[in-house]
């Protein structure tokens, strides 16, 4: 009954303003009562919630947010957009981002190589050349010739599996494939600008061909 009849007083006040005449003329009176203020607090009251996807304008998964209960009511909760900010749900949220979130990678910055590293390489993949033996296995049929000739294309392959080298089929001076068994120096077309070692007039390829 209290609480009516406070409520009741509160009403005749506000009726008074609007009478000239009223002894309760006071503007803060009607518009800064505590019971005014309460009432419209639980309407513009926000919650804090976890984001579990990224919305735009609202924030990333994982963010903590404050949204009206409204709409995490009617829109979030629903499509499971966002669960409220209480301890066991921060979490699960926490738990699932280290597993599911991927991990950064590094960006790796590529150094360009100078002309002079260039010509390095290629003069110690000139040496190496000239210094290995390719060894090739193959039938014969009589005299020692060959069943089936080692080409150019064979060499070229065989040099990237053997040797961990790779040539082009133009590097290798072969006009005619190779038909018999024995040792042979297939001359390399190398650019000219790699300098010859002291004594040598062109690079050079020792291929070995035995029997299988």
């Amino acid at each position: 009954m209290a609480y009516m009849q406070y409520g009741r007083n509160i009403i005749r006040q506000i009726k008074a303003v609007k009478d000239p005449t009223s002894l309760f003329q006071s503007s803060d009176r009607v518009l800064h009562h505590p019971l005014l203020y309460a009432g419209q607090g639980v309407r513009y009251r926000k919650l804090e919630v976890i984001l579990t996807t990224t919305i735009d304008k609202l924030g990333k998964a994982g963010e903590t947010v404050k949204v009206a209960p409204g709409y995490f009511r009617n829109h979030l909760m629903p499509k499971l957009l966002a669960v409220p900010n209480i301890d066991k749900f921060a979490h699960l949220i926490s738990e699932q981002r280290k597993i599911y979130q991927p991990k950064e990678v590094e960006e790796v910055k590529v150094v360009s190589k100078t002309e002079e590293d260039i010509m390095k390489e290629y003069q110690t993949a000139a040496k190496y050349l000239d210094s290995a033996k390719l060894v090739l296995r193959r039938f014969i049929k009589v005299d020692n010739e060959l069943r089936d000739p080692v080409t150019k294309d064979e060499i070229v392959a065989e040099v990237a599996r053997q040797l961990r080298v790779h040539i082009e089929p133009e590097n290798l001076h072969l006009p005619t494939p190779l038909s018999s068994l024995g040792e042979f120096e297939v001359p390399l077309r190398l650019p000219k600008s790699i300098p010859l070692p002291e004594g040598k007039i062109q690079w050079g390829l020792n291929v070995k061909i035995r029997r299988k």
